[in-house]
Order: C-alpha cells, then sequence, then structure tokens
C-alpha cells in the first residue's frame, strides 16, 4: 500500500475450487448477502472472504485518505502488520502537507496465488490489479487538484497477505509489483 499512495502522490511527497485438489485460478465472486455459499469448499470460501475483504480495506483506505480528521480506528479492524504501518505513516505525511486523496480505488481480477487455510492463522496471498484513475490528489484548503508526473503507473499489480484473525481477515502486506496490468 505504501507504494500505492506513493506512486499517486510523488509529486506532492509521501515517502515513501473449484474441484476436491484444485485451486481457482480466480476466486468466486460471493453470494449477494456477502457471504460465501454454504456448499462451497472451505478452501474456496476462504479465499473468497479474503477476496472480499481485500476489497473492503481498500474502501477504508480511501475513507482514511480522503478526510484529513480521520482516525485510524476503522483501519486497525483490517489491516496490521506492514499494512498498517505504511498505510498510517502514509497517511499522516499526506495530511500534514495539507493534501488528501479523493475518489475511488478499483481493485480488479483479484486472484488467489497461495492460501493455507489450515494454519492457525489461515492465510491467503492475492495478486490483484489496482486501478487508481480515478484516486485524485487535492489540497484539503481548496479542493483543487495537484499535478503529478504523467509517467506514474496508474493501473499496476499488487500482492497482497491477508490472514484471518478473530475479527475476521486482515491484511498484513500489500505490495505494489511497479508492473503494469
Amino acid at each position: 500500500m505504501v507504494l500505492t499512495a506513493c506512486a499517486l502522490t510523488s509529486a506532492v511527497g509521501c515517502s515513501s475450487d473449484t474441484g476436491v485438489d484444485e485451486k481457482p485460478e480466480k476466486a468466486t465472486p460471493s453470494t449477494a448477502a456477502g457471504k460465501p455459499s454454504p456448499s462451497a469448499d472451505p478452501t474456496q470460501a476462504a479465499e473468497t472472504a479474503a477476496v472480499d475483504a481485500y476489497a473492503g480495506y481498500w474502501r477504508t483506505l480511501e475513507t482514511l485518505y480522503a478526510d484529513s480528521s480521520s482516525n485510524t480506528d476503522q483501519l486497525k479492524k483490517v489491516a496490521s502488520g506492514l499494512a498498517l504501518v505504511n498505510v498510517e505513516r502514509d497517511v499522516k505525511q499526506l495530511h500534514d502537507k495539507g493534501n488528501l486523496i479523493t475518489g475511488n480505488v478499483s481493485v480488479v481480477d483479484s486472484t488467489v496465488t497461495a492460501s493455507d487455510i489450515d494454519r492457525k492463522a489461515p492465510k491467503v496471498v492475492l495478486t490483484s490489479c489496482l486501478d487508481i484513475t480515478k484516486w485524485t490528489v487535492v489540497k484539503a484548503s481548496t479542493k483543487k487538484p495537484l499535478p503529478l508526473p504523467s509517467t506514474r503507473l496508474t493501473k499496476y499489480l499488487v500482492t497482497s497477505t491477508l490472514e484471518r484473525w478473530p475479527q475476521g481477515w486482515v491484511v498484513i502486506e500489500d505490495k505494489p509489483q511497479g508492473k503494469a496490468c
């Protein structure tokens, strides 16, 4: 995540199964209630829940980056470890400079690349395409967009690690790969 915001804000001063034994290439969407179908394989259900949680993580980040008075209480429910530390630092730096990031991020083509649901803290690794074309850095006081480098990646691959904790799936690492998608 830290590089996600940095890719967007570099000019404004940011620091840096379907089968029984098969893994799905892409996690299947959850049902309308946001829960996996009851007949789903436990591994697939866990992977689907992790994909949904990752999208929720980004909704939380959108809110956090867009409001200079926001605190990180909601973030602490969906992130921990490096993901939490990096986002907290980047949000503080962005807001300390009098800037916000408004709009939204699209998380596209999330694919489960590894999962181990039999661990004490079940773990899923995802690769996703983040589309930040509708995320805009603005001056908080004027809401006017700030200029950004035309060469920055606005759709790029990110690898994310999530673990299932008692409160649900938590992003513990979010690493941009520096590759367009």
